[in-house]
């Protein structure tokens, strides 16, 4: 099973960046995704998911009305559309697979990807 972020990048507060997370060895359909993220001296926290189908979606408070997840089954992956991007965002995202339903703890998670890293500045 392999999960691959791509779309990291360095922006100024204010801009956007759109992540995707392309998922291998697995029935992609199956799973629900999320994404997650760690700035320097922090946990992990949760952002984002999705379930199986798309149709529904959980954001954590500190993105929602900024941030759009969503995913293709066809293209097995999964996006992070970041709009407004404040200092604040800037961490290393990961993206997670789970077999286990779909929701906002990691623990459900199984399988996850190396991350990408998202700079904001001020």
């Amino acid at each position: 099973v392999q999960l691959q972020a791509s779309g990291g990048g360095s922006v100024q507060a204010g801009g956007s960046l759109r992540l995707s997370c392309a998922v291998s060895g697995l029935t992609f359909s199956t799973y629900g995704m999320g994404w997650f993220r760690q700035a320097p001296g922090k946990e992990r926290e949760f952002i984002s998911a999705i379930n199986l189908s798309g149709g529904a979606r959980s954001y954590a408070d500190s993105v929602k009305g900024r941030f759009t997840i969503s995913r293709d089954n066809a293209a097995n992956t999964v996006y992070l559309q970041m709009n407004n991007l404040k200092p604040e965002d800037t961490a290393v995202y990961y993206c997670a697979a789970t077999r286990a339903g779909w929701g906002t703890a990691e623990y459900r998670y199984g399988y996850w990807g190396p991350g990408t890293q998202v700079t904001v500045s001020s």
